[in-house]
């Protein structure tokens, strides 16, 4: 029997986000959950009874599976490792998948990290339906990277392909949560944004509307370049060049169509893209110059986690 629905779930460190999907990619119902639990069961029974709550109508046996997107969520084992913003996973490997389907009476469930499962929304929603060689960097509090090559996302054997994010864009640099220096994701998330942005202000006597600021968060940033603000602006400068720069190293790879941005960062893409492509085009092999198309995700920001899940499922 032809199945029209899926679930789509989002873990994040304070919430999960869940709804029910149809196949031309509508979100029939939608719930949020908390994610702050201490053991893992105690997520995962309400995750379960919120989705058999919310499927009540449509009933549960015209749901395909459940896709989700979780942070060091791997999609060959259907475990969560160790992911230290869960409180419930820390130092844990999790059997999620498993243990979700035994709870939805052996419905499938497939798990992926949450940039892997925007890559999959976007080939079938977004601004990639009709690619088959992509890279989607999702620019959020880390970077994030999905991989597609012939329409396959890349898992690598251990299923955790895919962590550009962790590739070195200045050696010797930032020290980064993942134990490295110099990520990219020290340079070119949000809080890599208020980093370069309490750098340049240290040594600039440039006037600013952020002297003074106790903190300074990427969207204090983005506020001050919309006034004008030139050191604002030259922040964002900076990190167009550096994402440009690593967007050039990753091209050879695999000869992506396009790299798509998505994520709460391009909201100041007016700030730093030009930067990110000229940079990118001065530094890339000859063979992809000018080929490679730099674009903005196509979902809308509040339903592309639970798209991108739920894509999983079919």
């Amino acid at each position: 029997m032809r199945k029209d629905y899926v679930v789509g779930v989002d873990i994040g460190g304070q919430t999960a986000k869940i709804g029910i999907v149809s196949r031309g990619g509508n979100i029939l119902v939608r719930k949020v959950i908390s994610t702050k639990y201490n053991e893992a069961d105690e997520f995962i029974d309400l995750l379960c009874v919120s989705i058999r709550g919310m499927a009540a109508d449509i009933g549960l046996e015209n749901i395909n599976g459940v896709g989700v997107g979780a942070p060091d969520g791997n999609y060959y084992t259907g475990d969560i490792v160790e992911a230290t913003n869960l409180m419930w996973a820390k130092g844990k490997t999790i059997h999620f998948a498993n243990e979700v389907s035994k709870m939805l009476g052996g419905m499938p469930v497939t798990i992926t990290n949450d940039a892997n499962a925007a890559a999959i929304g976007e080939m079938k929603y977004g601004a990639a339906k009709k690619m088959k060689n992509f890279i989607e960097i999702t620019l959020g509090t880390g970077v994030g990277s999905g991989i597609v090559v012939d329409g396959k996302l890349v898992y690598g054997h251990d299923g955790f392909a895919g962590e550009l994010g962790h590739t070195c864009a200045v050696r010797g640099g930032r020290e980064c949560g993942c134990g490295q220096k110099g990520c990219l994701e020290t340079y070119c998330s949000a809080t890599g944004v208020a980093r370069t942005a309490l750098e340049m202000l240290s040594k600039s006597k440039v006037p600013s509307l952020l002297h003074g600021m106790q903190e300074i968060t990427s969207k204090d940033v983005f506020d001050a370049a919309e006034k004008g603000d030139k050191l604002a602006k030259d922040i964002f400068e900076y990190t167009g060049k550096i994402m440009g720069e690593k967007f050039a190293d990753f091209i050879p790879f695999s000869a992506p169509e396009a790299i798509i941005l998505f994520g709460g960062l391009t909201h100041a893409k007016d700030y730093f893209m030009k930067q990110l492509v000229d940079s990118m085009n001065e530094n890339v092999v000859f063979l992809w110059k000018g080929k490679v198309k730099v674009l903005v995700s196509a979902l809308n920001e509040s339903d592309a986690a639970i798209l991108g899940a739920s894509a999983l499922a079919w």
